[in-house]
């Protein structure tokens, strides 16, 4: 059983926590990362692109010169794909990109994400993360403090809005509860910083 030291939120090692096994220390399957994250850009897409066929543009009624006798190849319409102004011959129009995964993909591809971050050793658990009041500045000094100086993201137990605007304004700092992370969100971030209570409502739900 994988254990890391908490810290608090000057960075200073104030106790020590043991890390499930079978949320923490699996052998992260990159085959079903890979799936996941394609899944969840997949969702993402609007799938509003669309064009105009020969049938959608305006003018072409008329055929532009007879079918025969002229030497010029025979046409129906000015306004056919190969026209300039013309119609787009197969091109996008609105769908939906999106498709479902197994439930227990998903759950294999959280538990090798944060299996990752431990391997990695990027994995921060900090004994409370609260601020006293609306700061950025104190946001980024706790993150220069637990050593998180790139993308960064924030799990917390519950909802703190203090927390959550005062980290807002920095690049590559995102904040998030136990019930909202993702596998995508994990793997794009570099460091993965938790609150203590988070990492055991992490193991609670998932083990």
């Amino acid at each position: 059983m994988p254990s890391i030291q908490v810290v608090d939120m000057t960075g200073k090692v104030v106790s020590e926590i043991a890390l499930s096994d079978a949320i923490f220390g699996i052998e992260p399957n990159q085959a079903v990362l890979h799936a996941v994250v394609k899944n969840y850009l997949a969702n993402q897409r609007q799938g509003t692109q669309s064009t105009l066929t020969r049938t959608e543009v305006t003018g072409g009624g008329k055929k532009p010169w007879r079918q025969k006798g002229t030497g010029h190849a025979r046409q129906g319409s000015i306004r056919a794909p190969q026209w300039r102004h013309g119609g787009v011959a197969l091109g996008p129009k609105p769908r939906d990109y999106s498709y479902t995964l197994n439930k227990k993909v998903k759950r294999l591809a959280l538990k090798s994400a944060l299996s990752a971050k431990v391997m990695e050793q990027n994995l921060i658990v900090v004994d409370k993360i609260d601020c006293a009041d609306y700061r950025t500045k104190t946001m980024v000094e706790f993150l220069s403090a637990v050593g998180s100086q790139k993308k960064a993201l924030i799990v917390m137990p519950e909802k703190n809005e203090k927390v959550i605007k005062s980290a807002a304004n920095i690049p590559g700092v995102k904040t998030a509860l136990v019930g909202t992370i993702n596998t995508y969100d994990l793997l794009l971030h570099d460091k993965l910083i938790v609150d203590k209570q988070a990492i055991e409502k992490i193991q609670e739900v998932y083990a």
